[in-house]
């Protein structure tokens, strides 16, 4: 049996020795096959995604799949040399090293000049400008520097394990120094991480979000009119609400301008928005909510929408203004904000708070609505949009539904983690495609895009109609975990008509380009991306809502009026 004396240093030099050793971690060699694995990342990163990339993100993009690439060869050298597998040398290695750089540097030269015509490809399809230089040196600088600072913070993790290791080393075996010294390293950097720099980092954001939103000192002047949400009148404090909700319940179309676009008599329609700083909890918040539509008569109103918003609790003009329109502002909408931060934020680091206050808004609500007479009471929707869709989605709960429904729902961009939008994705029809499926009938759910406005199907709608907007080279909503180390479903399927027909599938490199179209998508153009906006919205809405005496010419006015950008509403802004 192995003493515990024979397995630590000995002697007053050993302590130095494993100084010195973790010194040479620091500043060891590469490792030339690791490196090779490295760079076909790198060139695989040039291949093509959902969203086109400049060189400044593309470099970036390609220097940490290059070190993403050179650690798990490090890690597959460690796990070959600890199964002491036989190792390579000489002319053996030498001949295998030629025979993998050679099909890379073939590969990497192929993709090296298709690189820009891919990217401009991608470009066109979404009308941006196209790019007249690949911008190569920019980008092989830009990954360089982003390798070196991955490869020195490995490094320094590898020599804080050493030392780890070092010490435990004087009171217990080689082993369980060896697995005590990697689980003490991995909880350190998730305590420095997530209890440490997240927490803080949340608790930062939040802070400034709530100063940003102006929230009670600087808040503009309140409503005059008492019917207004935050007047006088009203049971919710203006100060209270933040900016997203005030410019909500401020902005939109009036009876004058519905009226003078319809040429129909028309009504102001109803918007109520509870902040987050107007009640404690999620549901004393539904509770005012619920409050505030009663005085202000939302229940006499034709259609009645309970909104979930993004996560800074901004609702989008674009989707709002066209159903207040094309219902002669006979409509109410209620929303309840829950977080500050932006929704690529909020969906990671507060991924409960605008579920449970979906919820909570969703039940209050529809727990009084049925209590109406059915012939007495509006038609209820839900809807929401991005991380709003997904809270939305989360708080329709069907079996609450059973014994009375609502009519509808409309959710744009939801995102990927949503579990009811992949149940329904996996059940769609065979020979539909991912990105726009069939699902049924189409008599239940239907599916809109900038190419589609879910009013075609087999058969005509049932009691309730449920409408998914999603673009096609919208990564929030197509992002794929498992693209770590399969190809998504929609890479498998045909092209859309905005997306590559170059796309390429690598383990890892596809996740990493996934990842970072999601942060790249709020900023494509109109129609693309994770940027849905206003005439896309339109058509879904009169799918869904069946506005009386809605004619198709309606609905080519509505989208002209939109499409000018001088009225009120119909724009989009940030999430």
């Amino acid at each position: 049996m192995m003493t515990r004396s024979r397995t630590r240093p000995q002697g007053p030099g050993a302590e130095d020795k494993m100084i010195k050793k973790t010194l040479g971690i620091l500043i060891g060699p590469f490792s030339v096959p690791c490196l090779m694995l490295g760079l076909l990342f790198f060139a695989a990163s040039l291949t093509p995604s959902l969203i086109p990339r400049g060189p400044a993100v593309q470099g970036i993009l390609g220097g940490l799949v290059t070190a993403i690439g050179y650690l798990i060869g490090q890690v597959v050298a460690l796990l070959w040399r600890t199964a002491d597998l036989p190792r390579f040398s000489g002319r053996p290695a030498a001949f295998l090293t030629a025979a993998i750089a050679i099909p890379l540097v073939g590969f990497f030269l192929w993709v090296l000049g298709s690189s820009r015509i891919w990217q401009n490809d991608i470009r066109r399809k979404m009308g941006l400008e196209t790019a007249d230089a690949l911008h190569f040196a920019t980008i092989l600088l830009l990954a360089l520097a982003t390798f070196v600072a991955a490869f020195i913070i490995g490094r320094l993790v590898a020599a804080l394990f050493h030392l780890v290791r070092a010490r435990l080393l004087r009171i217990m075996p080689v082993r369980r120094a060896n697995v005590l010294g990697f689980v003490t390293v991995v909880l350190f950097l998730f305590i420095v991480t997530r209890d440490g720099l997240v927490d803080q980092t949340v608790t930062a954001l939040d802070e400034s979000y709530e100063t940003a939103q102006e929230l009670f000192q600087s808040a503009p002047p309140k409503p005059a009119d008492p019917r207004m949400t935050g007047s006088d009148a009203s049971l919710i404090d203006w100060g209270g609400i933040g900016k997203p909700g005030r410019d909500f319940i401020t902005s939109g179309p009036r009876a004058a301008d519905i009226a003078a676009l319809t040429g129909r008599p028309a009504r102001d329609p109803i918007r109520v928005y509870v902040g987050r700083a107007n009640g404690e909890t999620p549901q004393a918040r539904a509770e005012l909510a619920l409050a505030e539509l009663k005085r202000q008569g939302a229940f006499d109103r034709a259609i009645l929408i309970v909104a979930s918003p993004t996560g800074t609790g901004w609702m989008d003009p674009g989707a709002q203004d066209p159903v207040e329109y094309m219902h002669g502002g006979d409509i109410a909408t209620v929303a309840a904000q829950y977080s500050y931060l932006q929704s690529p934020l909020a969906l990671i680091l507060e991924t409960s708070t605008g579920l449970e206050q979906a919820t909570a808004l969703q039940e209050v609500v529809h727990g009084y609505w049925k209590t109406l007479p059915e012939d007495a009471r509006p038609r209820l929707y839900v809807h929401g949009l991005s991380l709003g869709a997904w809270s939305s989605m989360h708080a329709t709960n069907l079996f609450r539904l059973l014994d009375d429904p609502i009519d509808g729902a409309f959710w744009a961009g939801p995102p990927f983690p949503s579990a009811f939008w992949n149940y329904v994705q996996n059940q769609r029809n065979p020979g539909s495609s991912w990105v726009l499926p069939s699902i049924g009938d189409g008599s239940l759910v239907r599916y809109a895009s900038h190419t589609a406005d879910a009013s075609e199907a087999v058969s005509d709608w049932g009691r309730m109609r449920i409408v998914f907007l999603q673009y096609s080279s919208d990564p929030v909503v197509f992002y794929d975990p498992r693209s770590i180390w399969r190809a998504p479903q929609w890479m498998r399927d045909p092209a859309a008509p905005d997306m590559s027909d170059h796309l390429f599938f690598m383990p890892v490199v596809t996740q990493f380009q996934l990842a970072l179209d999601m942060a790249l998508s709020f900023g494509a153009p109109a129609g693309h991306g994770h940027a849905y906006f206003a005439q896309d919205y339109i058509r879904p809405w009169v799918e869904v809502t069946q506005p009386a005496e809605w004619s198709a010419a309606d609905t080519a006015r509505l989208k002209a009026h939109c499409d000018t950008g001088f009225q009120k509403g119909c724009a989009n802004g940030t999430q």
